[in-house]
């Protein structure tokens, strides 16, 4: 991992970093180890150094705009904001997932101010974010993505290009189609084999050497055992993401119960309080009794 300052910066010209949830947060952190130009805005002020006061006084000169903003209206607010401060040739990484309409719109509203857009949605999490681990699934322009390599390569392990813009947010979703019913899967199995006697270490340890086994297996079963939901992914944006998901299916004329089931339960339980929880909460209407 590069020092802090102690070396020359692998982007020299100006970042601005917008949305500083659980990733963006990290991820302004680290560019701003790395010695970069790097200023940053959340709607709610987080008191940082480098935080400027709004979206514009961030985007003001900055020769790339990072979007690490919650969801597509937050995102069409914001960037219809800063296009009126950005210069000609900026570029502007959309690091949220999105509906493909937005991410669409994004790149039409880049093209006709002369700048440039790329489709980079991310997964990983906070624990990712932190180590510079992430993985971008990369649309758009290739030269564009390779030129940008060294920048996104402080907050990522590796750079995935899946080809035209909108290519990256189609991937994301549907790995996140497949996290979300794997979650739900997974919490209906534990209440299933717990009810019945089976002691969860026990289903644990036969998920680990079948072929239902996973690193997300591994990862969120022996949190939903110990019913910690500490939020590395929450509940309220897979929901949100669910429902992308299903938009993009009714847009390809295809049905898909699981999302469609494991959507309405999450809408459930965000409405039940659980929103900001990690969405391994799934499991919580079970193995809490409520």
């Amino acid at each position: 991992m590069m020092g802090t300052h102690d070396m020359n910066p692998p982007f020299s010209e100006k970042v601005a970093v917008l949305g500083l949830g659980i990733i963006g947060s990290r991820a302004f952190a680290r560019l701003a180890e790395a010695g970069l130009d790097v200023v940053c805005w959340n709607r709610t002020p987080k008191g940082l150094t480098g935080e400027a006061a709004s979206p514009e006084a961030a985007a003001e000169g900055a020769r790339v705009i990072s979007l690490y903003l919650k969801d597509a209206p937050a995102t069409r607010e914001v960037f219809a904001r800063v296009a009126a401060v950005m210069a000609k040739g900026t570029i502007v990484l959309n690091h949220a997932t999105l509906d493909l309409e937005t991410t669409l719109w994004l790149a039409g509203r880049c093209a006709s101010l002369g700048c440039t857009f790329l489709d980079a949605p991310f997964t990983g999490s906070k624990l990712a974010a932190r180590d510079g681990q992430l993985v971008y699934y990369i649309g758009g322009d290739p030269d564009a993505a390779d030129r940008l390599d060294p920048l996104l390569g402080l907050t990522s392990r590796m750079r995935m290009f899946c080809g035209p813009v909108g290519s990256a947010t189609v991937v994301k979703l549907t790995t996140n189609l497949i996290s979300a019913c794997t979650v739900q899967a997974m919490a209906e199995a534990m209440a299933i084999a717990t009810r019945h006697g089976v002691a969860p270490d026990g289903l644990i340890r036969a998920v680990a050497q079948n072929a239902s086994g996973s690193p997300l297996a591994a990862m969120k079963f022996p949190t939903m055992v110990a019913g910690d939901y500490e939020t590395h992914f929450s509940l309220s944006n897979m929901e949100k993401d669910s429902r992308y998901m299903i938009d993009l299916a009714k847009s390809a004329g295809l049905e898909t119960p699981a999302i469609a089931a494991v959507s309405a339960r999450l809408s459930e339980l965000a409405a039940s309080g659980l929103g900001d929880l990690d969405y391994s909460a799934l499991a919580q209407p079970y193995l809490q009794g409520s």
